[in-house]
Parts: structure tokens; C-alpha cells; sequence
């Protein structure tokens, strides 16, 4: 009778060590998505950051959420690369266009320190120099690395 009791005792506490186990297992992967879910939102605010900049015509508001040596490639200007040359590209922008625009969000995806996101955007330009007002619609590519626990704008070659 002891044989049968001490099997069954060794029985039920595998059972149980393998019961635990399983509940870590599912808990750390519920940290990680709750973890990659709130560096995604981070990432969105960024987003809807940069997008309420460049609405505003702000260089103030656009150039904190750049890394100190991110990049910046407007249409019909030099690439700019690092805070000075991205203050002067931008203001070189807001000079020449006034835009208002919306994101919209395709994907999100974070490594570490690193992160990217597919986006599209849609709205209106107004050219200053002749008062047109037209559609703007484009794709970007944003990467992203995280700098002092902040997440910023980086450039490609990170």
C-alpha cells in the first residue's frame, strides 16, 4: 500500500511541478506582449507627435523626437543628418509648404532598442509660394531607437 501511496504522491507532484511550469511559461509571454504592446503605444505617440509637428509647422516639436543623429530626406533637398542640418531642412519645409496630414499606422514591430513602422499618410499641402492647396499622400518607413528609456526617430543605418 506505501509503493501505491508514494506513487500516486510522486504522480500528483510532477503533475503539479509540471502545472507551474506551464503557468510561468504562459505568465513571461504575457509580460512579453504586455511589454511589446506598451512599446508599441510609446512608438504611436511618437507618431502622433511628429505627425502634430509637422502640422504645426513646429521645428521646436520635431527636432526632440529625432536621435541626436537622425536623418531626414525631404523632397527637393539635401538629406539632412544629424540636429543642425535637420533644424535647417525643416525649416526649409515649413517655409516652403504649410501641410495637414494624417497617419495612419500598418505595423509596428520592436527589438529591443530598436523598432520600425510602416505608415501612411494623407492630407493637404499649401504651397506658400503661389497659395495652392493640394493633396499629399505618401508611404514612410520609420525606424526607431530607444535613447535615455525615450523612443526617437533614427536613422536607417542603425
Amino acid at each position: 500500500m506505501k509503493a501505491i501511496t508514494i506513487s500516486a504522491f510522486l504522480i500528483l507532484l510532477l503533475f503539479h511541478l509540471q502545472n507551474k511550469v506551464i503557468a510561468q511559461t504562459l505568465t513571461k509571454d504575457q509580460n512579453k506582449t504586455e511589454m511589446k504592446t506598451t512599446e508599441q503605444s510609446a512608438i504611436e505617440q511618437l507618431l502622433y507627435s511628429y505627425r502634430d509637428a509637422l502640422n504645426a509647422s513646429d521645428v521646436s516639436k520635431v527636432l526632440p523626437l529625432y536621435t541626436k543623429d537622425g536623418v531626414f530626406m525631404p523632397t527637393n533637398a539635401p538629406t539632412a543628418k544629424g540636429q543642425e542640418q535637420l533644424k535647417g531642412s525643416y525649416e526649409f519645409v515649413f517655409k516652403t509648404i504649410q501641410i495637414h496630414i494624417e497617419f495612419f499606422i500598418e505595423e509596428i514591430a520592436v527589438t529591443g532598442d530598436y523598432a520600425y513602422a510602416v505608415t501612411n499618410s494623407k492630407g493637404t499641402a499649401l504651397i506658400h509660394a503661389n497659395g495652392q492647396t493640394v493633396s499629399e499622400e505618401n508611404r514612410e518607413f520609420f525606424v526607431f531607437q530607444k535613447e535615455n528609456g525615450q523612443w526617437k526617430i533614427a536613422p536607417l543605418y542603425v
